[in-house]
This record gives C-alpha cells, structure tokens and sequence, in this order.
C-alpha cells in the first residue's frame, strides 16, 4: 500500500478559479465531509470542494433520511469541517425546513451558515419557481449558491422515491428545464443528481456554470460521491453509481474486535503501554498510608 500524500501548499480555491478549471476542461472534484479528520482527508487529497451535506443526517447522525436533521446540527458539522480545510471551497447544504417558507428565512439561514460555521457557499435543492427565488435572494445577499436538481434527496417522497430522474420525455424536460432556471437565478454551480448520462451530457454543455454529477455520467464537469461511501463506511447496499475504493467499516470493525480480544484475554495493555514509577516513591506513598492508618 503505498504511503498518504504529505500535505502540501495549495492556493485557496475559489468560483473564479472553479470556473477558469472548467471551462479549460479539467474535472473537478468534491467529496462530502462531516468532521474533522473527513475534512483533513479531503484537504491532503487535494479535492476542489468539500460539501458539508444534509446527507450527514444518514451516514454521522444514523437517520433514515436526510429530512430530520436541523440547522443547529449542520452548523456543528460545518465548523469542524471548516476547521479541517484550507484550500477547498466549502459548500454547506441548507437543511430541509430552513429555506421553503420564504426568501427571508433562505437568507437568514444562509448567514448563519456562512457567519457561524465558514462556510464559503451554500447549496439547495430545486429548480422550480421556489428554489430560484431563493437562489437569487440569498445571490443577492453576497453569498454563493449551489444548486440541486435531478433526484433531490429531501423531497423524494414527491419524486416517488430515491429513483432516477429524468427517464421519459417529460421528466427529462423538466430536469434541463430546472437546471436552466438556477442557472439563470444565479447559482455559480449545480449538482445533478441521479439521471440518465445521456440527459446530463445535453444539459452540460448548456450551461455557463460547471455541472457535478452523482449518478450522472462522466460527461460532466466534474463528480461527487459522499465520503463513507467511496470508503466504504456505509452497511448495505449502495447506490448504482457508487464506487467504494476503500473497506473501512471491515477495517474498523476488525481493529476494534482485536482490542475487545486482547482486553478480554489480559494482552492488552502490555508493559510497553503503562507508566512506571521511579524507584522508592510506591514504598513511600504506602508508608504513608500506613502512618495515617
């Protein structure tokens, strides 16, 4: 196996710079990050972006979706990922609940999100009349917004469920309908999620704002996957699109099941893990002891 990257400089990434990769063809990456080792992985890796996603509800907090989590928990999230990265952009989603009611809400928590926990931009999901209205409010309140269209996890009940998008006329207008519109609100960049590659080579080049696909094809402008599942931290069966190039849950499991091994057995901890005591001081600490008896 060979040995991790040593971290090295990198200058800071930002939309221009983005934007200037793109548009020269170099594919960007992004990868999900919960904590703070998952943040210094992403940082010594060299990604483009780091997403602080909703997903965390699922794979850090154990919810079934990623409906249940608040914006209190993303801001934890998000300040420890913050604390971990340097050069990449950090994206942070805004939770489910925290941006539909109004323009005013989205911006507020939006604020939140970039004042409390550094976040450098936000991501929402959506293409309809909502979503970019929104976009353009919090655009307009000086901060950066991702979009989301295709699958879109919070509301996927609507959607029939966690299926791809996108697979009969209809719906395939309405996800090059979607990713137009938060183009056109001013989204600098946009997730598609979960449709057919050949939908997602037509609208890329459509746009002026690099596409990320997830379940989307290679015909993008670049990919993200969710952390523990390219590491293989997640039980189950994973999505189609999913590549796992490690199997650290195996590996977690195993190097926990040895130390409960070697407790149970008294191998564990060993003479090379305990301190010792210069000679005398036990003697008189007992002497001691025996003096107040």
């Amino acid at each position: 196996m060979s040995a991790s990257p040593a971290p090295q400089p990198r200058a800071r990434v930002t939309l221009p710079s983005l934007a200037a990769r793109a548009a020269a063809g170099d594919k960007l990456v992004m990868v999900t990050a919960y904590d703070y080792p998952g943040a210094r992985a992403a940082e010594r890796a060299g990604v483009d972006l780091v997403l602080v996603g909703d997903s965390g509800a699922q794979v850090v907090l154990g919810h079934p979706s990623t409906v249940p989590v608040t914006v209190e928990e993303m801001l934890v999230l998000a300040q420890a990922v913050r604390r971990g990265l340097t050069s990449p952009l950090l994206v942070c989603d805004l939770p489910f609940g925290s941006y539909e009611a109004s323009d005013a809400q989205a911006v507020a928590t939006a604020v939140r999100l970039v004042k409390e926990a550094g976040a450098d931009a936000v991501k929402l999901e959506g293409g309809g009349r909502m979503a970019a209205s929104r976009i353009r409010a919090i655009t307009d309140a000086g901060i950066p917004v991702m979009g989301h269209v295709g699958l879109t996890p919070q509301t996927a009940t609507a959607l029939g469920g966690f299926a791809a998008q996108g697979r009969t006329v209809e719906a395939a207008s309405r996800v090059l309908r979607e990713a137009l519109a938060v183009e056109e609100a001013g989204a600098f960049s946009l997730v598609l999620e979960a449709i057919p590659a050949d939908l997602a080579a037509e609208i890329t080049p459509r746009l002026r704002v690099p596409a990320i696909g997830i379940g989307a094809g290679p015909d993008v402008a670049g990919q993200v996957l969710v952390l523990h599942d390219l590491l293989g931290l997640t039980e189950g069966r994973a999505a189609k699109f999913v590549k796992r190039y490690a199997s650290l849950l195996d590996a977690m499991v195993e190097g926990v099941a040895a130390y409960a091994d070697e407790v149970r057995s008294g191998a564990y901890p060993g003479s090379e893990h305990a301190y010792a005591m210069p000679d005398g001081v036990l003697d008189a600490v007992r002497a001691g002891l025996g003096e107040r008896a």
